[in-house]
């Protein structure tokens, strides 16, 4: 039988767009931090769980620079700033280019964003007031993970209008904002200045750059590298350097690559990288909890801890009740009003999608409580359970919203 002959690279650099296009999608990317979940409470609750613990903790990196770092470190600390990255490069071009330009069009999702915030932290705070030591994980509920959000949506989103989608991620990038801010101002523990000025060096000279339309990795990539080791160093979580390399990108300008924007480009060809490893990756270390006995004594024990249930309630009434008094306030008090393509009915569906907190929600349980500790495993039982908890509950809403309109226009 005659060898296959090898693939041109026309046709591989085909197949490589394609793979990329699709993890672009918002679908495939909440998918695969599904299965990268699935994967690790698989594994962590397997005869295998020694070795998943092993794995993580595998440490490498060079020691000379205080980088020898466990594996799940590394991807809370490194992979994860791939993913707050491609969130800065949104960010910026949402408040420049996007909804958030507009104040009229931006209120009510804005509110949205800060009320469903606000009381999923209160409530947490109410459950925890007579455990003092829990305190510190006031924010894991207040977190809403987009990809993982608008992979729900893409499945039921038969029928749903575009305005729910568009309020949907005007909410999540306020919330990716205040996100960012609550870890960099609320979880940094010991702060080295020296450090942190010297960040500003290579995060100047990559500005410099991109402004002037640099747009060669191997150019741009020791700059980025070099600022994230130093935020690294001061304390700061790392994750940081990543939103403030895509503020640095511009959004607007005469440098345009294929006619889009360099932060446009940028964000294409980072996003499948985001979505399609390094916020998976992170999942598969950060999910992996027992839940059949272990340091935090199983899902039994994690049910009764007030660490658990705060994280639950916050996530599933905490998100509803902050985003919809939110929205209805501001309504009332403003003269600010709901597109005309949604309701009430959308907008409960929406507020229950964003108790849907997993990736930062994970992170910052792991910075309130520490990786590996019994709270830190009630943590992940608490999220995984008040995300899925949410996304059955929008599920069911955003259906029967579906069926009753189908049934008025039949």
């Amino acid at each position: 039988m005659p060898a296959r002959p090898p693939r041109s690279p026309v046709n591989t650099s085909r197949t490589a767009r394609r793979v990329g296009d699709v993890l672009r999608t918002e679908t495939v990317g909440g998918v695969l931090l599904v299965v990268a979940a699935a994967v690790a409470l698989l594994f962590a609750n397997s005869p295998w769980r020694d070795a998943y613990t092993a794995l993580s903790e595998l440490t490498v990196g060079p020691a000379a620079l205080h980088l020898d770092l466990s594996l799940a470190t590394w991807a809370a600390d490194g992979l994860l700033a791939v993913f707050f990255f491609v969130v800065g490069l949104e960010l910026k071009r949402e408040f420049l280019a996007g909804d958030l330009r507009d104040p009229r069009t931006a209120l009510l999702p804005v509110a949205a964003a800060v009320g469903g915030m606000a009381v999923p932290a209160l409530i947490y705070v109410a459950i925890n007031l007579a455990n003092p030591g829990a305190l510190v994980g006031w924010a894991i509920p207040t977190a809403t993970d987009i990809a993982f959000a608008l992979a729900v949506l893409a499945v039921i989103g038969t029928h749903l209008p575009t305005a729910l989608r568009t309020f949907l991620l005007t909410l999540a990038v306020v919330d990716d904002l205040l996100a960012i801010t609550i870890i960099a101002v609320f979880y940094t523990e010991q702060l080295s200045v020296p450090a942190l000025l010297g960040a500003l060096v290579p995060l100047a000279l990559f500005t410099l750059a991109v402004q002037r339309g640099v747009r060669s990795w191997w150019a741009l990539a020791p700059l980025a590298a070099a600022a994230w080791v130093l935020v690294h160093s001061s304390g700061v979580h790392a994750t940081v350097a990543g939103v403030l390399l895509g503020f640095a990108v511009p959004v607007l300008g005469r440098h345009r690559v294929h006619g889009v924007s360099l932060s446009e480009h940028f964000e294409h060809r980072w996003r499948p990288w985001s979505a399609g490893f390094a916020v998976p990756v992170f999942a598969f270390f950060a999910a992996g909890v027992t839940v059949v006995g272990g340091d935090g004594g199983g899902i039994g024990a994690a049910l009764l801890d007030t660490v658990t249930l705060g994280v639950v309630a916050g996530l599933v009434v905490g998100k509803t009740v902050g985003v919809l008094g939110a929205t209805w306030l501001v309504q009332r008090c403003t003269r600010a009003r709901l597109s005309d393509d949604l309701s009430w009915w959308d907008l409960l569906g929406l507020a229950q999608l964003a108790g849907i907190g997993f990736t930062v929600s994970l992170l910052v349980g792991e910075l309130a409580f520490g990786t590996g500790t019994p709270q830190d495993d009630h943590v992940k039982i608490g999220v995984l359970c008040g995300s899925l908890l949410a996304a059955l509950l929008a599920t069911v809403v955003l259906r029967a919203r579906n069926a009753h309109h189908r049934r008025r226009a039949g």
